[in-house]
């Protein structure tokens, strides 16, 4: 049992390689494409404030202002 299962471990790491191999290959159609991505994007954590900047307030007008009051309120 464990002489098959080392057996088949080493069958996929070999695939794996391949796969890479193909990926990684200079000539490869798809990464030229662009189907394949070597650097993918880096997630970001940003949360959104229901709160306008300072320079967004200064720039608003009363009655924008009162609305704003009125929405964040929750009337």
């Amino acid at each position: 049992m464990d002489e098959e299962l080392t057996l088949l471990l080493k069958e996929l790491v070999e695939r794996v390689k391949g796969l890479e191999t193909t990926v990684y290959n200079a000539d490869n159609v798809l990464l030229k494409a662009g189907l394949v991505k070597v650097e993918g994007q880096k997630p970001s954590v940003k949360t959104a404030s229901r709160v306008p900047t300072g320079d967004t307030i200064a720039k608003m007008d009363w009655k924008e202002i009162d609305e704003l009051v009125v929405k964040l309120s929750g009337e």
